[in-house]
């Protein structure tokens, strides 16, 4: 795995650098007016449903909702460059003669601050932060009583300075940190004890007593690399890539943590529109588990390339 994420990282290193100058025709260089604030808002709301009445292939009834909300504050002047967004998204799925499962689950914050040297230059000199975590518990379905995620517990923290190049800053970026930190918070008492998400688990001793509990925080320092790409591939199709790399100096250095999230949005008019959305994640820190041979027991697998696919049709509100 090492190796096929350093070749991947190769790979798209020479990608971002050669990426045709015919991606630009299309960026005409906005006339200075001065300093200026944009503030956007975007609420969202997708649903799918599918019912059966005495269908003779089978099938049971299901129902899923996401509900998706976010806004972004930007400032820009000849030489500063100071973005921020944070984005909400939460979804549910109801099936027949099933429990009620969660679908999606973030809260994310992101701010960014660029200032170039020169107005010809297309490069920053930047900071980035990004935080993230979830609102309600996880589950491994269908064992609902022992919750395997909380609020916090991850929760992750990312920031770094380095260089930033944009030419057209808001569509395209391409960051280079070699210096960032990332704090990963476990506040929960359980998962802490459990080491849960790298974090250093708790101490027994012979007779299962606790000598030392868990830590709830995991410290690193290594280096960054974020690609975000958006464009129209035709009339009302838009596509946006995010990829995010970071490896650690300390742990393990060469083993690239990956989050890597490409979306398509389809506009139908003013408020309708299709999506569609495929999230990939690779972090080594994150372990899986296997059940044994005695009942009710697991072990650690290791950690495993996580993937999460999205096709949804619903409404778009923005204000």
């Amino acid at each position: 795995m090492k190796n096929s994420l350093l070749i991947i990282t190769c790979l798209l290193f020479q990608c971002i650098y050669a990426q045709p100058d015919s991606l630009f025709l299309k960026v005409k260089k906005p006339k200075y007016e001065g300093p200026q604030w944009q503030q956007k808002n975007k609420a969202t709301f997708d649903l799918s449903e599918v019912a059966f009445v005495n269908w003779n292939s089978g099938g049971s009834n299901s129902i899923s909702g996401l509900l998706g909300f976010e806004t972004s504050a930007n400032y820009s002047d000849k030489y500063f460059s100071w973005r921020n967004d944070a984005r909400l998204r939460y979804g549910i799925n109801k099936q027949q003669s099933r429990e009620l499962r969660k679908t999606d689950d973030l809260i994310e914050i992101n701010s960014s601050m660029g200032f170039k040297p020169d107005l010809e230059s297309n490069w920053f000199y930047s900071a980035q932060l990004n935080f993230r975590t979830q609102l309600t518990n996880g589950y491994s379905y269908p064992n609902t009583d022992n919750p395997i995620s909380r609020l916090m517990a991850p929760g992750y923290l990312f920031f770094g300075g380095g260089m930033e190049y944009g030419k057209n800053i808001e569509k395209l970026s391409f960051y280079f940190s070699p210096l960032t930190l990332k704090a990963t918070f476990v506040l929960d008492e359980d998962l802490a004890n459990a080491g849960a998400f790298g974090v250093t688990p708790a101490v027994y001793d012979s007779e299962g007593l606790l000598i030392r509990a868990g830590e709830q925080t995991r410290r690193e320092v290594g280096v960054l690399v974020t690609n975000s790409y958006e464009m129209e591939l035709v009339e009302n199709i838009s596509v946006k890539n995010q990829l995010s790399m970071y490896s650690d100096y300390i742990n393990n250095f060469g083993n690239v943590d990956v989050d890597w999230r490409v979306d398509f949005d389809f506009k139908v008019n003013s408020f309708i529109r299709a999506t569609l959305g495929s999230h990939l994640r690779y972090d080594d820190d994150v372990k899986t588990s296997i059940e044994t041979d005695v009942e009710g027991e697991t072990e650690e697998a290791g950690a495993k390339v996580q993937w999460k696919q999205f096709l949804g049709v619903g409404f778009a509100v923005d204000f």
